[in-house]
């Protein structure tokens, strides 16, 4: 839902429309998919991604181009091609603490439907396992951590994680992946407890 990155252009978004619109799970996948892809992908591309038509991608895809959340891709050449990708720069998705009960709403909407999305990964992940080659199945991690920290050591924290993170994000590394590299998955939340 939220993804914390220093790039020049940073989109806030607080408004419960726009995070309804980001709540359905065809549009959380091809966000991500196109999120992925430095020159962006088709609608074509983006249905074999989410188990939908071409047409019904199109209307997902439109409706995110609305909120500025995809916009159309430079051509790959073929002028009938209409590409899409995600803007550059991160977005930073949250009601705020002074939200309205429809903002509250919406972001908890949004939320839930990317824990969906983690859950329904790790049950993936769990089916198949013992099927993985030992070197993916000895290096999968669950983990779950509680600490000690304040608030500006949890922001270190957070910052720290992030950091590691950025030079494996699919359009941030330089050159080609190495033979073998897979898509994986990193799900990381820090919520304070009560």
């Amino acid at each position: 839902m939220t993804e914390a990155r220093s790039d020049s252009r940073r989109m806030t978004i607080s408004d419960p429309q726009v995070m309804r619109a980001m709540a359905h799970p065809a549009r959380i996948a091809i966000m991500e998919y196109l999120n992925s892809r430095e020159a962006g992908g088709t609608a074509t591309e983006c249905a074999e991604i989410v188990g939908l038509s071409p047409s019904a991608t199109s209307y997902h895809l439109r409706a995110l181009a609305k909120f500025g959340l995809v916009e159309q891709a430079p051509s790959r050449g073929d002028a009938r091609e209409r590409l899409w990708r995600v803007p550059s720069g991160s977005v930073l998705v949250e009601a705020g603490r002074d939200a309205g009960p429809e903002a509250r709403a919406a972001e908890q909407a949004l939320v839930e439907a990317h824990a969906v999305r983690a859950m329904e990964r790790t049950r993936d992940w769990l089916r198949r396992a013992g099927d993985e080659p030992a070197e993916w199945y000895d290096t999968a991690l669950f983990t779950d951590t509680l600490v000690l920290l304040t608030a500006e050591e949890l922001a270190e924290l957070n910052e720290a994680v992030l950091a590691l993170l950025r030079p494996y994000h699919p359009r941030r590394r330089q050159g080609e992946p190495p033979p073998g590299a897979r898509t994986v998955a990193v799900q990381y939340r820090t919520v304070p407890l009560a």
